[in-house]
């Protein structure tokens, strides 16, 4: 398991577990990133992530992106 800032640009993964606070999660699992579901990284800027996760186009800060494992 390692953090969602290690994959590479165009690897498709699956979201093992999701850290940080309660309201952390929550806001993840509404932007679509909820355990078992599959995510592709499309672009890394300066370590900020833009993201495809259930048919959306996602834009997740480093910080973030350090709380989804997969």
């Amino acid at each position: 398991m390692m953090p969602l800032t290690f994959a590479a640009v165009g690897e498709e993964a699956l979201i093992r577990k999701i850290g940080g606070s309660p309201e952390t999660r929550k806001h993840l699992e509404n932007l679509g990133f909820v355990v078992g579901g599959k995510v592709t990284v499309v672009q890394a800027i300066g370590g900020n992530l833009i993201v495809n996760v259930k048919e959306s186009r996602v834009a997740v800060s480093k910080e973030m992106a350090a709380r989804i494992m997969i």
